[in-house]
């Protein structure tokens, strides 16, 4: 005789589910039991339940007749009590049969509870489990909701016409009117005045119809949830709320204008435009900076092209034992002989520091950025000064250290001032190369921002060339 047998696995996972689905099978019908028991001690540990009135005795006690026939009455006028039955004794009122759910069973107390002479009440009904009798008064909510909807029809038609008539009208209004340009100081700030009053016009529209539908009271309804959805889309979307508010504010103070060179927190740049969320930005590189406009308002902005006139200056050292006095007024020479370099403010030149071999002297001077090129034209300052000094004989020279070699002494620094310039060291070129003539323009940066105020995008600039700048 075989014996098969399963493996020991498949048994153990087989013995462990049904385990599994005894238990929650087990608690199921334990929650039930505990549900209806539960529901059936409250019932019967209320017990009956006592009027709040005095109990009458004698002639002036109701009798249970006209009791019974007035509770009759009553409920034969009340829908869902037709299948309750009422028996009355010495003022006890017992009630049995079904109810449709626990609010028809209190409300029934309640009814019984109001009528003069009961005693005590001892509702016994049940709730019913037939699902028609059950759904029948949704059924009837639903079609009485549906006339009522149906009946509505004309003065919402009405309600909604007179809505999409104002809303509509005042968007087109405000379309066509040209008040707006007029009233804000560029184009941008226009749009936004347009945008709230086509707002005012819808708000207005709905009011009117919430007025026709007699519905006032939703306004309040309707605005209190609004307020609470905006305040949770603005804490969404913070950063670009405050972009537009900084782009609303930096439009209206116009701190900057097309192709000024501003230094916007250590970005410097070309300005090309200002978006609604960022200000654009071409680099002396030509690469494009977006920086957004809630940075731009709160950071620290330097505008170098603010005012046409602007200082350079620079650092050239001399022999210690130089004459510092001849070298100042030669340099300053030099710097005043240049074409580019302004005569107000005047050049100045001073001794800034004593250094280890030589001494540093400070030039500074001015020019003006709409005729040069403010980079070009301090190279080309340098340039001359350091030729001036040569030529007069001040040398430039470079720091001297000793190096001492293991096993060598240090070799021996000659002493006294360095010799003098050659013939050739005080030659210098009396023309210079196109690309460092300070006169020259560099067209390259702003054709760059002319193009990204083109945009492929349509060009949005809120920067207007023709207002005053703060």
């Amino acid at each position: 005789m075989t014996q098969t047998s399963e493996p020991a696995g498949a048994a153990a996972s087989a013995t462990v589910a049904e385990v599994m689905l005894r238990m929650v099978c087990a608690l199921f019908v334990a929650a039930c039991v505990g549900l209806f028991a539960g529901q059936t001690l409250a019932q019967s540990a209320d017990g009956p339940v006592q009027t709040d009135g005095q109990i009458e005795v004698g002639a002036e006690a109701v009798r249970d007749g006209e009791i019974l026939s007035r509770i009759r009455n009553l409920l034969a006028e009340i829908d869902g009590y037709n299948g309750v039955t009422v028996s009355v004794s010495e003022g006890v009122v017992r009630v049995t049969g079904q109810v449709i759910d626990n609010a028809a069973q209190e409300r029934l107390t309640q009814i019984i509870n109001r009528v003069t002479g009961v005693v005590a009440i001892e509702n016994e009904t049940e709730i019913s489990g037939t699902l028609e009798e059950r759904l029948a008064p949704a059924w009837e909510r639903i079609a009485s909701r549906t006339r009522n909807l149906l009946a509505n029809v004309p003065i919402f038609l009405v309600a909604m016409t007179a809505f999409l008539v104002v809303a509509a009208g005042g968007w087109v209004l405000i379309s066509k009117i040209g008040i707006w340009s007029r009233l804000a100081p560029n184009a941008f700030i226009a749009d936004v005045y347009r945008a709230v009053a086509r707002v005012l016009f819808v708000l207005v529209g709905l009011v009117l119809a919430l007025d026709i539908l007699n519905a006032t009271a939703l306004i309040g309804a309707v605005l209190g949830a609004a307020g609470v959805v905006g305040l949770a889309l603005g804490f969404a979307v913070r950063d670009t709320v405050e972009n537009f508010i900084a782009s609303i504010l930096l439009s209206l103070r116009q701190p900057f204008r097309p192709n000024d060179f501003v230094d916007i927190g250590g970005d410097q740049g070309t300005v090309a435009r200002l978006t609604s969320r960022a200000t654009i930005l071409i680099s002396p590189e030509g690469n494009h900076i977006r920086i957004p406009n809630a940075t731009v308002f709160k950071g620290r902005i330097v505008n170098f092209t603010r005012d046409p006139r602007r200082r350079f200056g620079f650092d050239l050292g001399v022999d210690a034992d130089a004459d510092l006095a001849s070298a100042l007024s030669t340099a300053v020479t030099a710097l005043e002989a240049q074409p580019f370099v302004l005569k107000e403010p005047e050049v100045g030149a001073w001794i800034s520091e004593v250094g280890d071999s030589n001494v540093i002297l400070t030039f500074t001077g001015w020019v003006d950025q709409t005729d040069v090129n403010f980079a070009k034209a301090r190279g080309e300052a340098i340039r001359a000064t350091k030729i001036a000094l040569e030529t007069a004989g001040f040398g430039l020279p470079e720091p001297i250290y000793r190096v001492r070699l293991d096993g060598g002494a240090a070799p021996a620094v000659p002493e006294g001032p360095p010799a003098p310039p050659t013939r050739a060291q005080k030659t210098a070129p009396t023309e210079l190369p196109v690309a460092a003539d300070p006169s020259r323009a560099e067209p390259e940066i702003a054709e760059a921002a002319e193009r990204e105020r083109e945009g492929l995008d349509g060009g949005e600039n809120l920067l207007d060339d023709q207002q005053k700048a703060e």
